[in-house]
């Protein structure tokens, strides 16, 4: 079975293994899993770099999305207001 941008969704071989993937709305593989309990699933910048990589067998292998930054931020202590800043 295909989705309207021609992408494989799901498969199944008359064996009984089944596989099937998700895609992103740029056309990219974001999540993918089989019959045989093995799955992964991806996050890409948006420029549709791979930034992220999990996997059932080995667990997160790549991390590359980027930190949250506190920077311009405005926390209250003691009813002063602060505006952090990234140092």
């Amino acid at each position: 079975m295909f989705n309207s941008n021609g992408n494989e969704i799901y498969f199944e071989h008359s064996n009984g293994y089944w596989r099937k993937s998700e895609y992103d709305s740029n056309g990219n593989e974001i999540y993918f899993e089989d019959s045989n309990e093995y799955w992964y699933k991806y996050e890409y910048d948006s420029n549709g770099n791979k930034i992220y990589f999990e996997s059932s067998y080995i667990g997160v292998l790549y991390d590359n999305r980027p930190t949250p930054s506190c920077n311009g931020k405005i926390v209250e202590i003691d009813g002063k207001k602060y505006e952090l800043k990234e140092v």
